[in-house]
C-alpha cells in the first residue's frame, strides 16, 4: 500500500472516531462555560525549527478561532480564552510581546466578525498598548448586540489582580454610600466578590482545558475556578484536535461534580 493510501485510511478511520465521540455525547451532561488556556505555542515553533516564537503564537491563534466554532458547535455558552497574562507585560522579550500584542489584535477581530459571538476583554488595561486596547474595545462594540456565543478574551489578565480589583470596587462603592467599617464586614460575601470580577454576572467555568502536559493554573480565574473541572492535553497549542476537545466534553460529562463538597 502506497504512503498516500495509508494517510487517507488513517484520515477516514480518524473521522470516524470523532464522528462516534460526538455521537456518544450526553448533551444534557456538558459544560456551559468552558475556559482555555492555550501553552505550547513557543515550544511548537522552536520544534518546528521557527526562528522566532511568532510563529507559534500566530498558529495558537488560529488554532484559538478554530476552538471557539467547535464550542459553539457543541453548544456551549460561554468560552474563556487565556491569551495574555499580566505577568507576560514584564517577562516577555519586547520583539515577542509586540508580536503577541499584533497577534492578539488580529485575533479579537477575527473572533468579533465570526458568527454572532460576542466578545468581552476580561482583564485590566494597565500596561497594555493602546492599540491593542483600541482593537479590544472595537470588538466589543462590534459584537454588543449579538445572542450568540459569549467569548471572553483574557488580556493582560491576572487572577489575583481580579480579586484585588474587585475589593477595591467593593469598598469604594461602600465608602461612597457613606456606610460603615462594621457594615462592610456584614455585607462582604463569596456572591458579592464574584459580583465585582471582571466575569461578574456570568456563571463560572465548568471545565478548564489546558494544552502542552502542563497542569498548573497560571493565574488563571482563581475564584471562578473553585469548583471548575480540569483536563490537561499533552498536545502543544497549535496541534490541539477536534478530537481532544470531544474526549474532554466526554471525560468531563462522566464525571461526578462534588462543588467542594
Amino acid at each position: 500500500m502506497k504512503s498516500g493510501d495509508r494517510s487517507a485510511g488513517r484520515g477516514i478511520l480518524y473521522r470516524l472516531y470523532e464522528s462516534r465521540l460526538e455521537r456518544g455525547l450526553d448533551q444534557a451532561a456538558l459544560p456551559e462555560h468552558v475556559a482555555m488556556i492555550i501553552d505550547g505555542n513557543r515550544r511548537w515553533a522552536k520544534q518546528l525549527g521557527y526562528e522566532t516564537a511568532a510563529h507559534g503564537h500566530r498558529a495558537g491563534a488560529a488554532k484559538m478561532l478554530e476552538f471557539l466554532e467547535w464550542c459553539d458547535d457543541a453548544g456551549i455558552r460561554v468560552v474563556t480564552l487565556y491569551l495574555l497574562s499580566s505577568d507576560n507585560l514584564v517577562s516577555r522579550e519586547a520583539p515577542e510581546l509586540g508580536d503577541l500584542v499584533e497577534i492578539i489584535a488580529g485575533l479579537a477581530q477575527a473572533v468579533s466578525e465570526n458568527r454572532d459571538w460576542r466578545v468581552q476583554h476580561v482583564g485590566s488595561d494597565a500596561g497594555l498598548p493602546a492599540s491593542l486596547v483600541a482593537a479590544l474595545d472595537a470588538a466589543e462594540e462590534r459584537t454588543a448586540g449579538n445572542t450568540g456565543l459569549h467569548v471572553n478574551l483574557a488580556v493582560g489578565y491576572g487572577g489575583r489582580t481580579e480579586i484585588t480589583d474587585a475589593m477595591r470596587s467593593i469598598v469604594a462603592d461602600h465608602h461612597a454610600e457613606g456606610r460603615s467599617l462594621e457594615d462592610l464586614a456584614e455585607r462582604l460575601t463569596p456572591e458579592l466578590i464574584g459580583e465585582h470580577l471582571y466575569t461578574g454576572g456570568q456563571p463560572d467555568p465548568d471545565l478548564v482545558i489546558r494544552t502542552s502536559g502542563e497542569q498548573r493554573l497560571s493565574d488563571f480565574m482563581l475564584w471562578q475556578s473553585a469548583h471548575s473541572e480540569f483536563y490537561f492535553v499533552e498536545a502543544l497549542g497549535p496541534d490541539l484536535r477536534r478530537v481532544d476537545f470531544l474526549r474532554a466534553l466526554r471525560d468531563y460529562s462522566t464525571r461526578n461534580r462534588r462543588f467542594g463538597g
